[in-house]
């Protein structure tokens, strides 16, 4: 004679397995980017500059050499303007200072473009293409928003579909697995 617990068991590992075929082949898509632009991410820095720029050598690294961050600043609008396009937009992101090189970067808030300035001489070093904020973009979502200029809606429910999708399939994989054994214990 066949257990109830035993068939109620099995009839919710069936529901299970079929939740999580069903939000897998939905989701797909979306696990693979944020596999593949996360494993990206994790090699930026030993890409060879591929994805992210690597940053050259200033002439200084004293920081008394350096120029006013509005004098690099005008500077950095020039070059963009001058060397990538006239057309782009000189609103800044950040401006990352490494007084060990001797450099300041200029990252731009519209495009993937940045700029490496000597921070004592204020002259072009690198420009840049910034691929990994491509792909960070790509990762959270975020380059939605920066189409559709929505601020950070997107991103932020993409990834919170993102996050508690991953988080219920780690619960959903966990019984899938655990749960035969528990009814052979049974």
């Amino acid at each position: 004679m066949e257990n109830p617990k035993r068939k109620q068991q099995a009839r919710t590992l069936r529901s299970f397995r079929k939740i999580h075929r069903t939000t897998g082949a939905l989701l797909f898509v979306f696990f693979f980017l944020v596999s593949i632009s996360g494993l990206l991410l994790g090699w930026k820095k030993n890409s060879g500059g591929l994805i992210l720029p690597k940053t050259v050598q200033g002439t200084s690294s004293n920081l008394s050499d350096s120029l006013s961050v509005d004098s690099l600043s005008k500077n950095a609008f020039n070059y963009l303007h001058d060397s990538v396009s006239s057309n782009l937009s000189a609103d800044i992101e950040r401006i990352d200072l490494r007084p060990d090189k001797g450099i300041v970067k200029f990252v731009f808030q519209n495009h993937f473009w940045g700029l490496q300035l000597d921070g004592a001489t204020g002259k072009l070093l690198q420009i840049e293409r910034r691929n990994s904020d491509i792909i960070e973009g790509v990762h959270d979502g975020s380059i939605l928003d920066r189409f559709f200029n929505t601020g950070n809606t997107i991103k932020l429910i993409y990834t919170s579909i993102m996050g508690i999708a991953l988080l219920l399939f780690t619960i959903n994989g966990f019984w899938l697995w655990y749960g035969p054994k528990r009814m052979r214990k049974s």
